[in-house]
């Protein structure tokens, strides 16, 4: 997997040879079980192929029990990252308590969890760790204990989530059973609203919806997918965006390494209509800081959407869910948390 991996980084690099690559982003599962060295050869594979820049963003998605046990075996994971290139974490706590772990069948335990970050931050200045928020039977008081746990390890981001319920798992199982009472959205709602401030009083900017970064601490990478930045998804089932047309590998394993084997890409592409990328930056422009520039949507779709735009945004910013302000849409204080349903709202669907 990692030489096709490595050799699909080959095969694409057309697709950038007029682009400077400015974040590498090890995610979309738990790539912190890569050896170090899979890790660095698939960074050197990256730097051969594509014009990279000065100091790029690299980071490595990693849970607690793959980053703690390495040093019971006298091995220090966290340097050999930095050693590497690798200058940012991303590590799925979730929550700092037994019981919401067990319930959600994460397989790290909550010392885990606090004795991985006190030694990740002493190499790591640049830390996001996830919070799950709205999880059944959480009192307010115990979900502010979590967020006063994460702030006193002083990481610079925080990415925090309203639980959701997939089919197909232990959650699903126990709730189907009754052993689990079922996510609340009132609940999860005022959990956000907690959230928000807690670490909007703690200097943390709510940059986008589920995202929190203290100044210079914003993903560089997910703020290039919601400004709209091109990239290039590599492996089982990752996706790829070059502005006019979205693709996506195959997510079956052996198929992938079939058709690298054999010199093809294993992807397909859709080519976005302008209706698809004005309903695109309507639902990322509204979930971040940045807004929705109604210059923008003059200038690249037409007046027929600026006025569409404008007469479906009317009664969330009577209601004051929305406001513009120097001809940038964005969401109200009280309108955050429901900006996904508002921007579905303002999509237009008689598509071109």
């Amino acid at each position: 997997m990692i030489l096709a991996i490595s050799k699909e980084i080959q095969m694409r690099k057309s697709e950038f040879e007029n682009e400077v690559v400015e974040t590498i982003y090890f995610g979309g599962g738990t790539p912190s079980i890569l050896s170090i060295e899979d890790l660095k050869f698939l960074i050197d594979a990256v730097y051969k192929n594509y014009n990279v820049t000065n100091n790029p963003e690299i980071t490595v998605e990693a849970n607690p029990d793959d980053l703690f046990p390495s040093l019971l075996f006298r091995r220090n994971l966290f340097e050999e990252l930095k050693i590497i290139g690798v200058n940012r974490l991303s590590i799925g706590i979730q929550s700092f308590f037994e019981d919401d772990l067990k319930m959600m069948n994460r397989a790290h335990n909550s010392e885990e969890s606090k004795k991985c970050l006190e030694i990740a931050i002493q190499y790591f200045d640049n830390i996001s760790i996830d919070l799950i928020y709205g999880i059944p039977n959480m009192s307010n008081e115990k979900w502010l204990q979590n967020i006063e746990t994460a702030l006193s390890f002083n990481v610079p981001h925080i990415s925090s989530y309203a639980l959701t319920v997939e089919p197909k798992t232990a959650l699903h199982s126990f709730i189907q059973k009754g052993i689990i009472s079922q996510p609340d959205d009132e609940v999860a709602q005022e959990h956000f609203n907690l959230l928000v401030e807690k670490l909007e009083e703690n200097n943390f900017i709510h940059y986008e919806l589920s995202n929190f970064g203290k100044e210079n601490y914003f993903s560089k990478n997910n703020s290039s997918y919601w400004l709209g930045k091109k990239y290039i998804g590599i492996g089982p089932s990752a996706h790829s965006y070059d502005g006019e047309k979205r693709g996506w590998n195959v997510s079956n394993n052996a198929l992938y390494l079939k058709s690298i084997s054999e010199n093809k890409l294993p992807s397909e592409t859709e080519i976005l209509t302008k209706t698809d990328r004005y309903n695109e930056y309507v639902m990322t422009g509204l979930r971040t800081i940045w807004g929705i520039s109604l210059n923008r949507i003059e200038t690249e779709f037409g007046k027929s959407y600026l006025d569409y735009l404008n007469q479906q945004a009317a009664k969330y910013i009577e209601d004051h869910l929305l406001f513009v302000d120097e001809n940038i849409l964005r969401t109200t204080q009280k309108g955050k948390f429901l900006s996904d349903g508002i921007a579905s709202d303002l999509f237009l669907l008689n598509l071109e």
